[in-house]
């Protein structure tokens, strides 16, 4: 059986000045584990969870954002299915904007390092070709939903 873990894939949009325009920028969180990869903050479903339950409790374990803190984009849903560490693993993400731009990270012993990226950078930054995808499948979503 696959393990199952869901997550939020957590942006801001960043306002530069004089051009009127934003840049969309993601958090990624990196492991303290011995592989150090970064990704968005994500974790194992509990018993009596359902998967967006999961994602939001896993955000503020992982990086101390409350749900509240949080505007869940609605009509964005995607799941990656991969191998981690020999056994069949998937994994659910939502786009997530924080309503406060300089939200504090707060980060868990899981974690030991963070940063909000522009897409090209987070995808640099992303070791895993799928969470690459995610991302820019969530970048192209939230361009072509602005009005």
């Amino acid at each position: 059986m696959a393990l199952r873990a869901c997550g939020l894939i957590i942006f801001r949009r960043h306002c530069i000045p004089k051009i009127d325009n934003s840049t969309i920028e993601f958090l990624l969180l990196q492991a303290s584990d011995g592989i150090h990869h970064w990704t968005p903050p994500k974790g194992h479903v509990d018993p009596g969870e359902n998967d967006l339950e999961t994602a939001l409790r896993e955000t503020r374990e992982e990086a101390g954002i409350e749900a509240d803190q949080l505007t869940i984009v609605e009509g964005f849903r995607k799941e990656l299915s991969y191998v981690a560490r020999g056994k069949p693993k998937t994994v659910v993400y939502w786009l997530a904007e924080v309503k406060d731009h300089s939200v504090e990270i707060r980060l868990s012993q899981e974690h030991q390092a963070y940063c909000w990226l522009a897409l090209d950078d987070a995808c640099q930054l992303a070791q895993f070709e799928e969470m690459k995808a995610a991302l820019q499948e969530g970048y192209r979503f939230l361009c072509c939903t602005a009005s």
